[in-house]
């Protein structure tokens, strides 16, 4: 039998897709996404950039026309899929800059996230018209890096949210019912996957959206047959734009605890809720725990401009005196997101990667998951909600993608493991492959 070694797996993905072969990862321990348990000495077979069976090990004699990668030992699960990231708001992961919507930027994020193992991202809001021929080269095989799907430039509220550093072009700012309509007809010329609004008050420091606007956008956006996510930080919003349609809370409720009756509203809506754990605890998290900085998966996404902030002198001091809201507001998250998974609601997984300094694209999907074990929630369930739960909510978006899952007829898109994630779902980060469509992504990052 022919077998293939990790340390030649790209040239070995490569000749199997020049002789249309199909590989096989051999005697591998099968996570599959759907939250079933794991399946041992299985075989994974792929071919031409989907998943062609799931089977027990063959013993003997190597099926023909076949690859064979020697999997003994590890555990494949679905890549990850974050349904909250953005793209183009940084320079080196350390700058937040309105001249960062660059094609060369937003390409070196895709790669990121690609090489840490999250092969699919939502883009969520603040594109620059640019992320449509980004698209476009993805889908004619010019472009690499993770799948995007996006919701275009996104609406915010003229002198309000969104608070960050954007071109003129990359948000749209609607002052009326009229102009919001416009504005999300304008993206479903596009194509764009969903619609995403802004409306929160920023702890009543800046303009919030009228009801009327955020309506029209919800009742327009399902006119074009689009879902609607609403960045929200508050019960009440959250109440509001239930009560007017909205499909996905791109945020936790960070103000209070959830109670009974909003959740119960989020379980008959059918409405899905991303927890985006990550987002508060990276205003703290290097200061209060520089232990998160000494391994090199950590450096390596966040790279030496980043470094170099978080690790400066009086860096630690200087933030940890300031992000006391930040603190609580992660808390009431993790306490919240609990009550909401175990009333039932559909809850995805994202991070806001990429939104703002400490977002680290890749690096704080790997830590989201830790933040959901934290939160209550078991490794398997973690582990489910970033694979198969978000690719439900995808396949919802565009019935024709079908990822998250290691089923026949899904996308290829796998994480090779050389440690068991379901004892300690930090075993994420020991990537020995990632397989995006299929093929063999190189320069993974390292383990320790």
């Amino acid at each position: 039998m022919r077998t293939i070694t990790c340390a030649f797996l790209f040239c070995a993905s490569l000749t199997a897709l020049s002789q249309q072969k199909e590989l096989i990862l051999h005697d591998v321990t099968v996570v599959d996404g759907t939250g079933a348990r794991p399946q041992q000495h299985m075989d994974v077979w792929l071919h031409k950039g989907t998943i062609t069976g799931v089977r027990p090990m063959f013993k003997k004699d190597q099926p023909e026309r076949t690859d064979v990668v020697d999997c003994a030992g590890k555990v494949v699960m679905p890549a990850l899929i974050s349904a909250h990231s953005h793209l183009g708001l940084l320079l080196n992961n350390a700058e937040s800059s309105a001249n960062a919507y660059t094609a060369e930027n937003v390409t070196k994020a895709l790669n990121q996230f690609e090489r840490y193992g999250v092969t699919t991202i939502i883009s969520l809001g603040a594109n620059r018209d640019l992320v449509y021929d980004l698209r476009d080269q993805q889908r004619a095989g010019k472009l690499g890096g993770a799948t995007i799907l996006t919701a275009g430039r996104g609406i915010g509220v003229p002198n309000g949210a969104p608070g960050l550093e954007t071109a003129p072009d990359q948000v749209y700012r609607p002052a009326s019912p009229d102009e919001a309509r416009k504005a999300v007809d304008e993206m479903a010329g596009h194509h764009v996957d969903l619609i995403k609004f802004w409306l929160d008050s920023g702890h009543g420091k800046i303009p919030p959206m009228q009801p009327a606007v955020y309506t029209a956008v919800i009742d327009e956006a399902h006119k074009k047959h689009l879902k609607v996510a609403a960045h929200v930080y508050t019960q009440a919003d959250a109440k509001s734009v239930l009560d007017a349609g909205v499909d996905i809370l791109a945020h936790s409720i960070r103000d209070q605890a959830v109670d009974p009756a909003i959740v119960q509203e989020m379980v008959d809506r059918k409405t899905w809720y991303i927890p985006t754990l990550a987002l508060d605890e990276a205003f703290y998290l290097y200061a209060e725990h520089p232990e998160v900085m000494e391994t090199n998966f950590f450096k390596q996404a966040a790279g030496p401009e980043l470094l170099a902030k978080l690790q400066a002198p009086g860096y630690a001091e200087k933030t940890l005196a300031s992000t006391e809201q930040a603190k609580k507001d992660h808390a009431m998250a993790m306490k919240n997101l609990k009550t909401i998974f175990d009333g039932g609601v559909a809850v995805g997984f994202g991070t806001d990667s990429g939104a703002v300094v400490g977002r680290i694209p890749g690096f704080s999907e790997h830590r989201e998951l830790e933040d959901l074990v934290a939160a209550g929630l078991s490794p398997m369930q973690a582990i489910t909600l970033a694979t198969g739960e978000n690719g439900r909510l995808l396949h919802q978006m565009n019935p024709h993608l079908n990822v998250g899952l290691i089923q026949d007829g899904y996308l290829a898109d796998l994480l090779l493991l050389d440690a068991d994630p379901l004892i300690d779902v930090r075993n994420t980060r020991k990537i020995s492959a990632v397989y995006h469509h299929g093929e063999l992504v190189p320069n993974t990052p390292p383990q320790d």
